[in-house]
């Protein structure tokens, strides 16, 4: 394959190699955070929801943080409400630098274009999407929403992140929103604290909106429905590439921007956190390989930085982001040839190296 990389843990391998992979193996879809990024797996995303996934004869748990989240919420709906979310998505315009609450409500039109017409209802009742996705509750201090004492505070949980991860745990906690239907494999997740909140109609929007609101750049969302009282912030504190403990899951399907899996935000400068390889030994790792995004302009894919690179110039931006959609339909029709011919085996890498 030219355009695309696959790396899968040890059982993912195993059990590959004795049956391919089929859409019924697969347990779990992963999303992880990373703003734009996320352009880049527009065409895995067509080729795996609208003409692989959907084929399976059960459910299927969607495991989303930030962006990820924001991404399966329109999934789980089907491909109009994608589109529609692509769309506004693209459309962003910011004249100057927005204040927190100008963000989330510019943020806020393109999640609202997602669900318009019953789209919480939608989600709770696909016959095969079970929507879920984590969130960060935050203790008094970092429920401020001023700027430079909020700044502050994310800095003091990067230095105590710096010496240990475990020891975000005194500031965080994670919070689980599911699907009631069915418990995912993965409800019974460690390493911090957690609450576990059954998603409704009522909640959906909320908490959809804070699994993606990133501190300091957007407001925080209060009292969530369901999940109790308090300030809900971004997953991508906590969980920013998904290095959640999956060894309970079937086949967890990872479409992500990159071949580094970075468990926490904080954890970007540090090239030494890494997941565990028992955490990803069911993991498949879809990601555009090195020359894929050494062809896209600039030798990059999108990012968050292109606000600021672009800036005044919405115009170019849009047209860079449109230019990494199209090409993101090769990576889905690579996947889509190699589950079909029965030779993905011959593709996959070892996830060991990524991870520690």
């Amino acid at each position: 394959m030219r355009n695309l990389s696959i790396y899968a843990g040890p059982k993912a391998r195993a059990l590959i190699a004795r049956q391919g992979l089929t859409p019924d193996m697969v347990e779990v879809v992963a999303g992880a955070a990373g703003g734009p990024k996320w352009l880049v797996l527009d065409g895995l995303d067509r080729a795996i929801f609208t003409s692989w996934l959907m084929q399976r004869s059960g459910p299927v748990f969607l495991l989303g943080s930030s962006v990820g989240t924001w991404r399966f919420a329109a999934l789980a709906q089907g491909m109009d409400a994608h589109d529609r979310f692509r769309d506004a998505y693209l459309g962003q315009r910011f004249t100057s630098v927005p204040t927190a609450a100008q963000a989330s409500a510019e943020i806020m039109k393109f999640l609202d274009a997602a669900l318009e017409g019953g789209g919480p209802v939608r989600i709770l009742s696909h016959p095969h999407a079970r929507l879920t996705f984590l969130a960060v509750r935050c203790p008094g201090p970092y429920a401020v929403e001023r700027k430079y004492p909020l700044f502050m505070l994310m800095a003091a949980a990067g230095l105590l992140n710096a010496a240990h991860r475990s020891l975000l745990s005194l500031l965080f906690s994670r919070v689980l929103f599911y699907d009631p239907r069915d418990l995912p494999p993965y409800h019974a997740m460690g390493g911090f604290p957690i609450r576990r909140v059954p998603l409704t109609p009522e909640n959906v929007r909320p908490a959809v909106m804070a699994s993606g609101s990133m501190p300091v750049i957007m407001s925080g969302v209060r009292d969530i429905p369901g999940a109790g009282p308090g300030m809900y912030r971004d997953a991508g504190i906590l969980d920013y590439h998904l290095a959640v403990p999956f060894a309970g899951s079937k086949i967890v399907l990872f479409p992500h921007y990159t071949d580094r899996i970075t468990p926490g935000w904080f954890d970007k400068l540090l090239p030494w956190r890494k997941p565990s390889v028992e955490d990803m030994a069911n993991v498949v790792l879809l990601c555009p390989s090195k020359a894929f995004v050494a062809s896209m302009p600039g030798g990059r894919i999108p990012s968050r930085e292109d606000f600021w690179e672009f800036k005044g110039r919405d115009d170019e931006r849009t047209a860079f982001w449109n230019h990494v959609l199209r090409a993101s339909a090769s990576l889905g029709e690579e996947f889509l040839e190699a589950v079909d011919r029965g030779t993905i085996g011959e593709h996959l890498e070892p996830i060991e190296p990524l991870c520690r």
